[in-house]
């Protein structure tokens, strides 16, 4: 695929651009700074799910990690609505408590991402499903790692639908 023909899903689109690109509103705004303290995520957190990446060249995810994870979403009868997928190679000062007081996360999804990192307050292997503070936590190998690889693929799988109840 080439630069010159990326088609975007009519959902992507939507979700990269939620505001209007022009503005008709003549009057003058403030500019904001690019630095903020605001975290960036895709999705809307519907559910309370955050999935946890760690793709230090990508805002996000790349198009077939993004479709991967689409499709195990899908899988599991969800949709990015319903998640806030963060990239830590994005936001590397964050943290446990940063992370709760945002997102409130119900259940958390780690690809790729050692909770330790984040100063999670518990270690677990990949796979199980971890039960903290009315939380459940999900760490599996990174989302490249596990398309490729179909056992790792049924493993976590299986961890899915007890999660989600499937």
């Amino acid at each position: 695929m080439s630069l010159d023909n990326i088609q975007l899903s009519p959902f992507l689109m939507q979700e990269l651009y939620k505001n209007s690109l022009i503005d008709g509103d003549n009057s003058q705004q403030e500019t904001k700074s690019l630095k903020t303290d605001e975290t960036l995520f895709l999705g809307k957190n519907q559910k309370n799910i955050l999935v946890i990446v760690d793709e230090e060249e990508l805002l996000y995810l790349s198009d077939e990690n993004l479709n991967f994870l689409i499709g195990i979403l899908g899988a599991c009868k969800l949709s990015l609505s319903d998640i806030a997928l963060l990239n830590f190679g994005k936001s590397r000062d964050i943290n446990y408590k940063t992370l709760q007081e945002k997102f409130r996360p119900r259940i958390i999804l780690f690809f790729g991402v050692d909770p330790a990192i984040l100063e999670f307050p518990l270690q677990f292997p990949h796979y199980q499903l971890q039960s903290y503070n009315k939380q459940t936590y999900l760490s599996a190998p990174a989302l490249d790692v596990l398309a490729a690889d179909k056992q790792q693929k049924q493993q976590l799988w299986a961890s899915l639908k007890k999660l989600f109840s499937i």
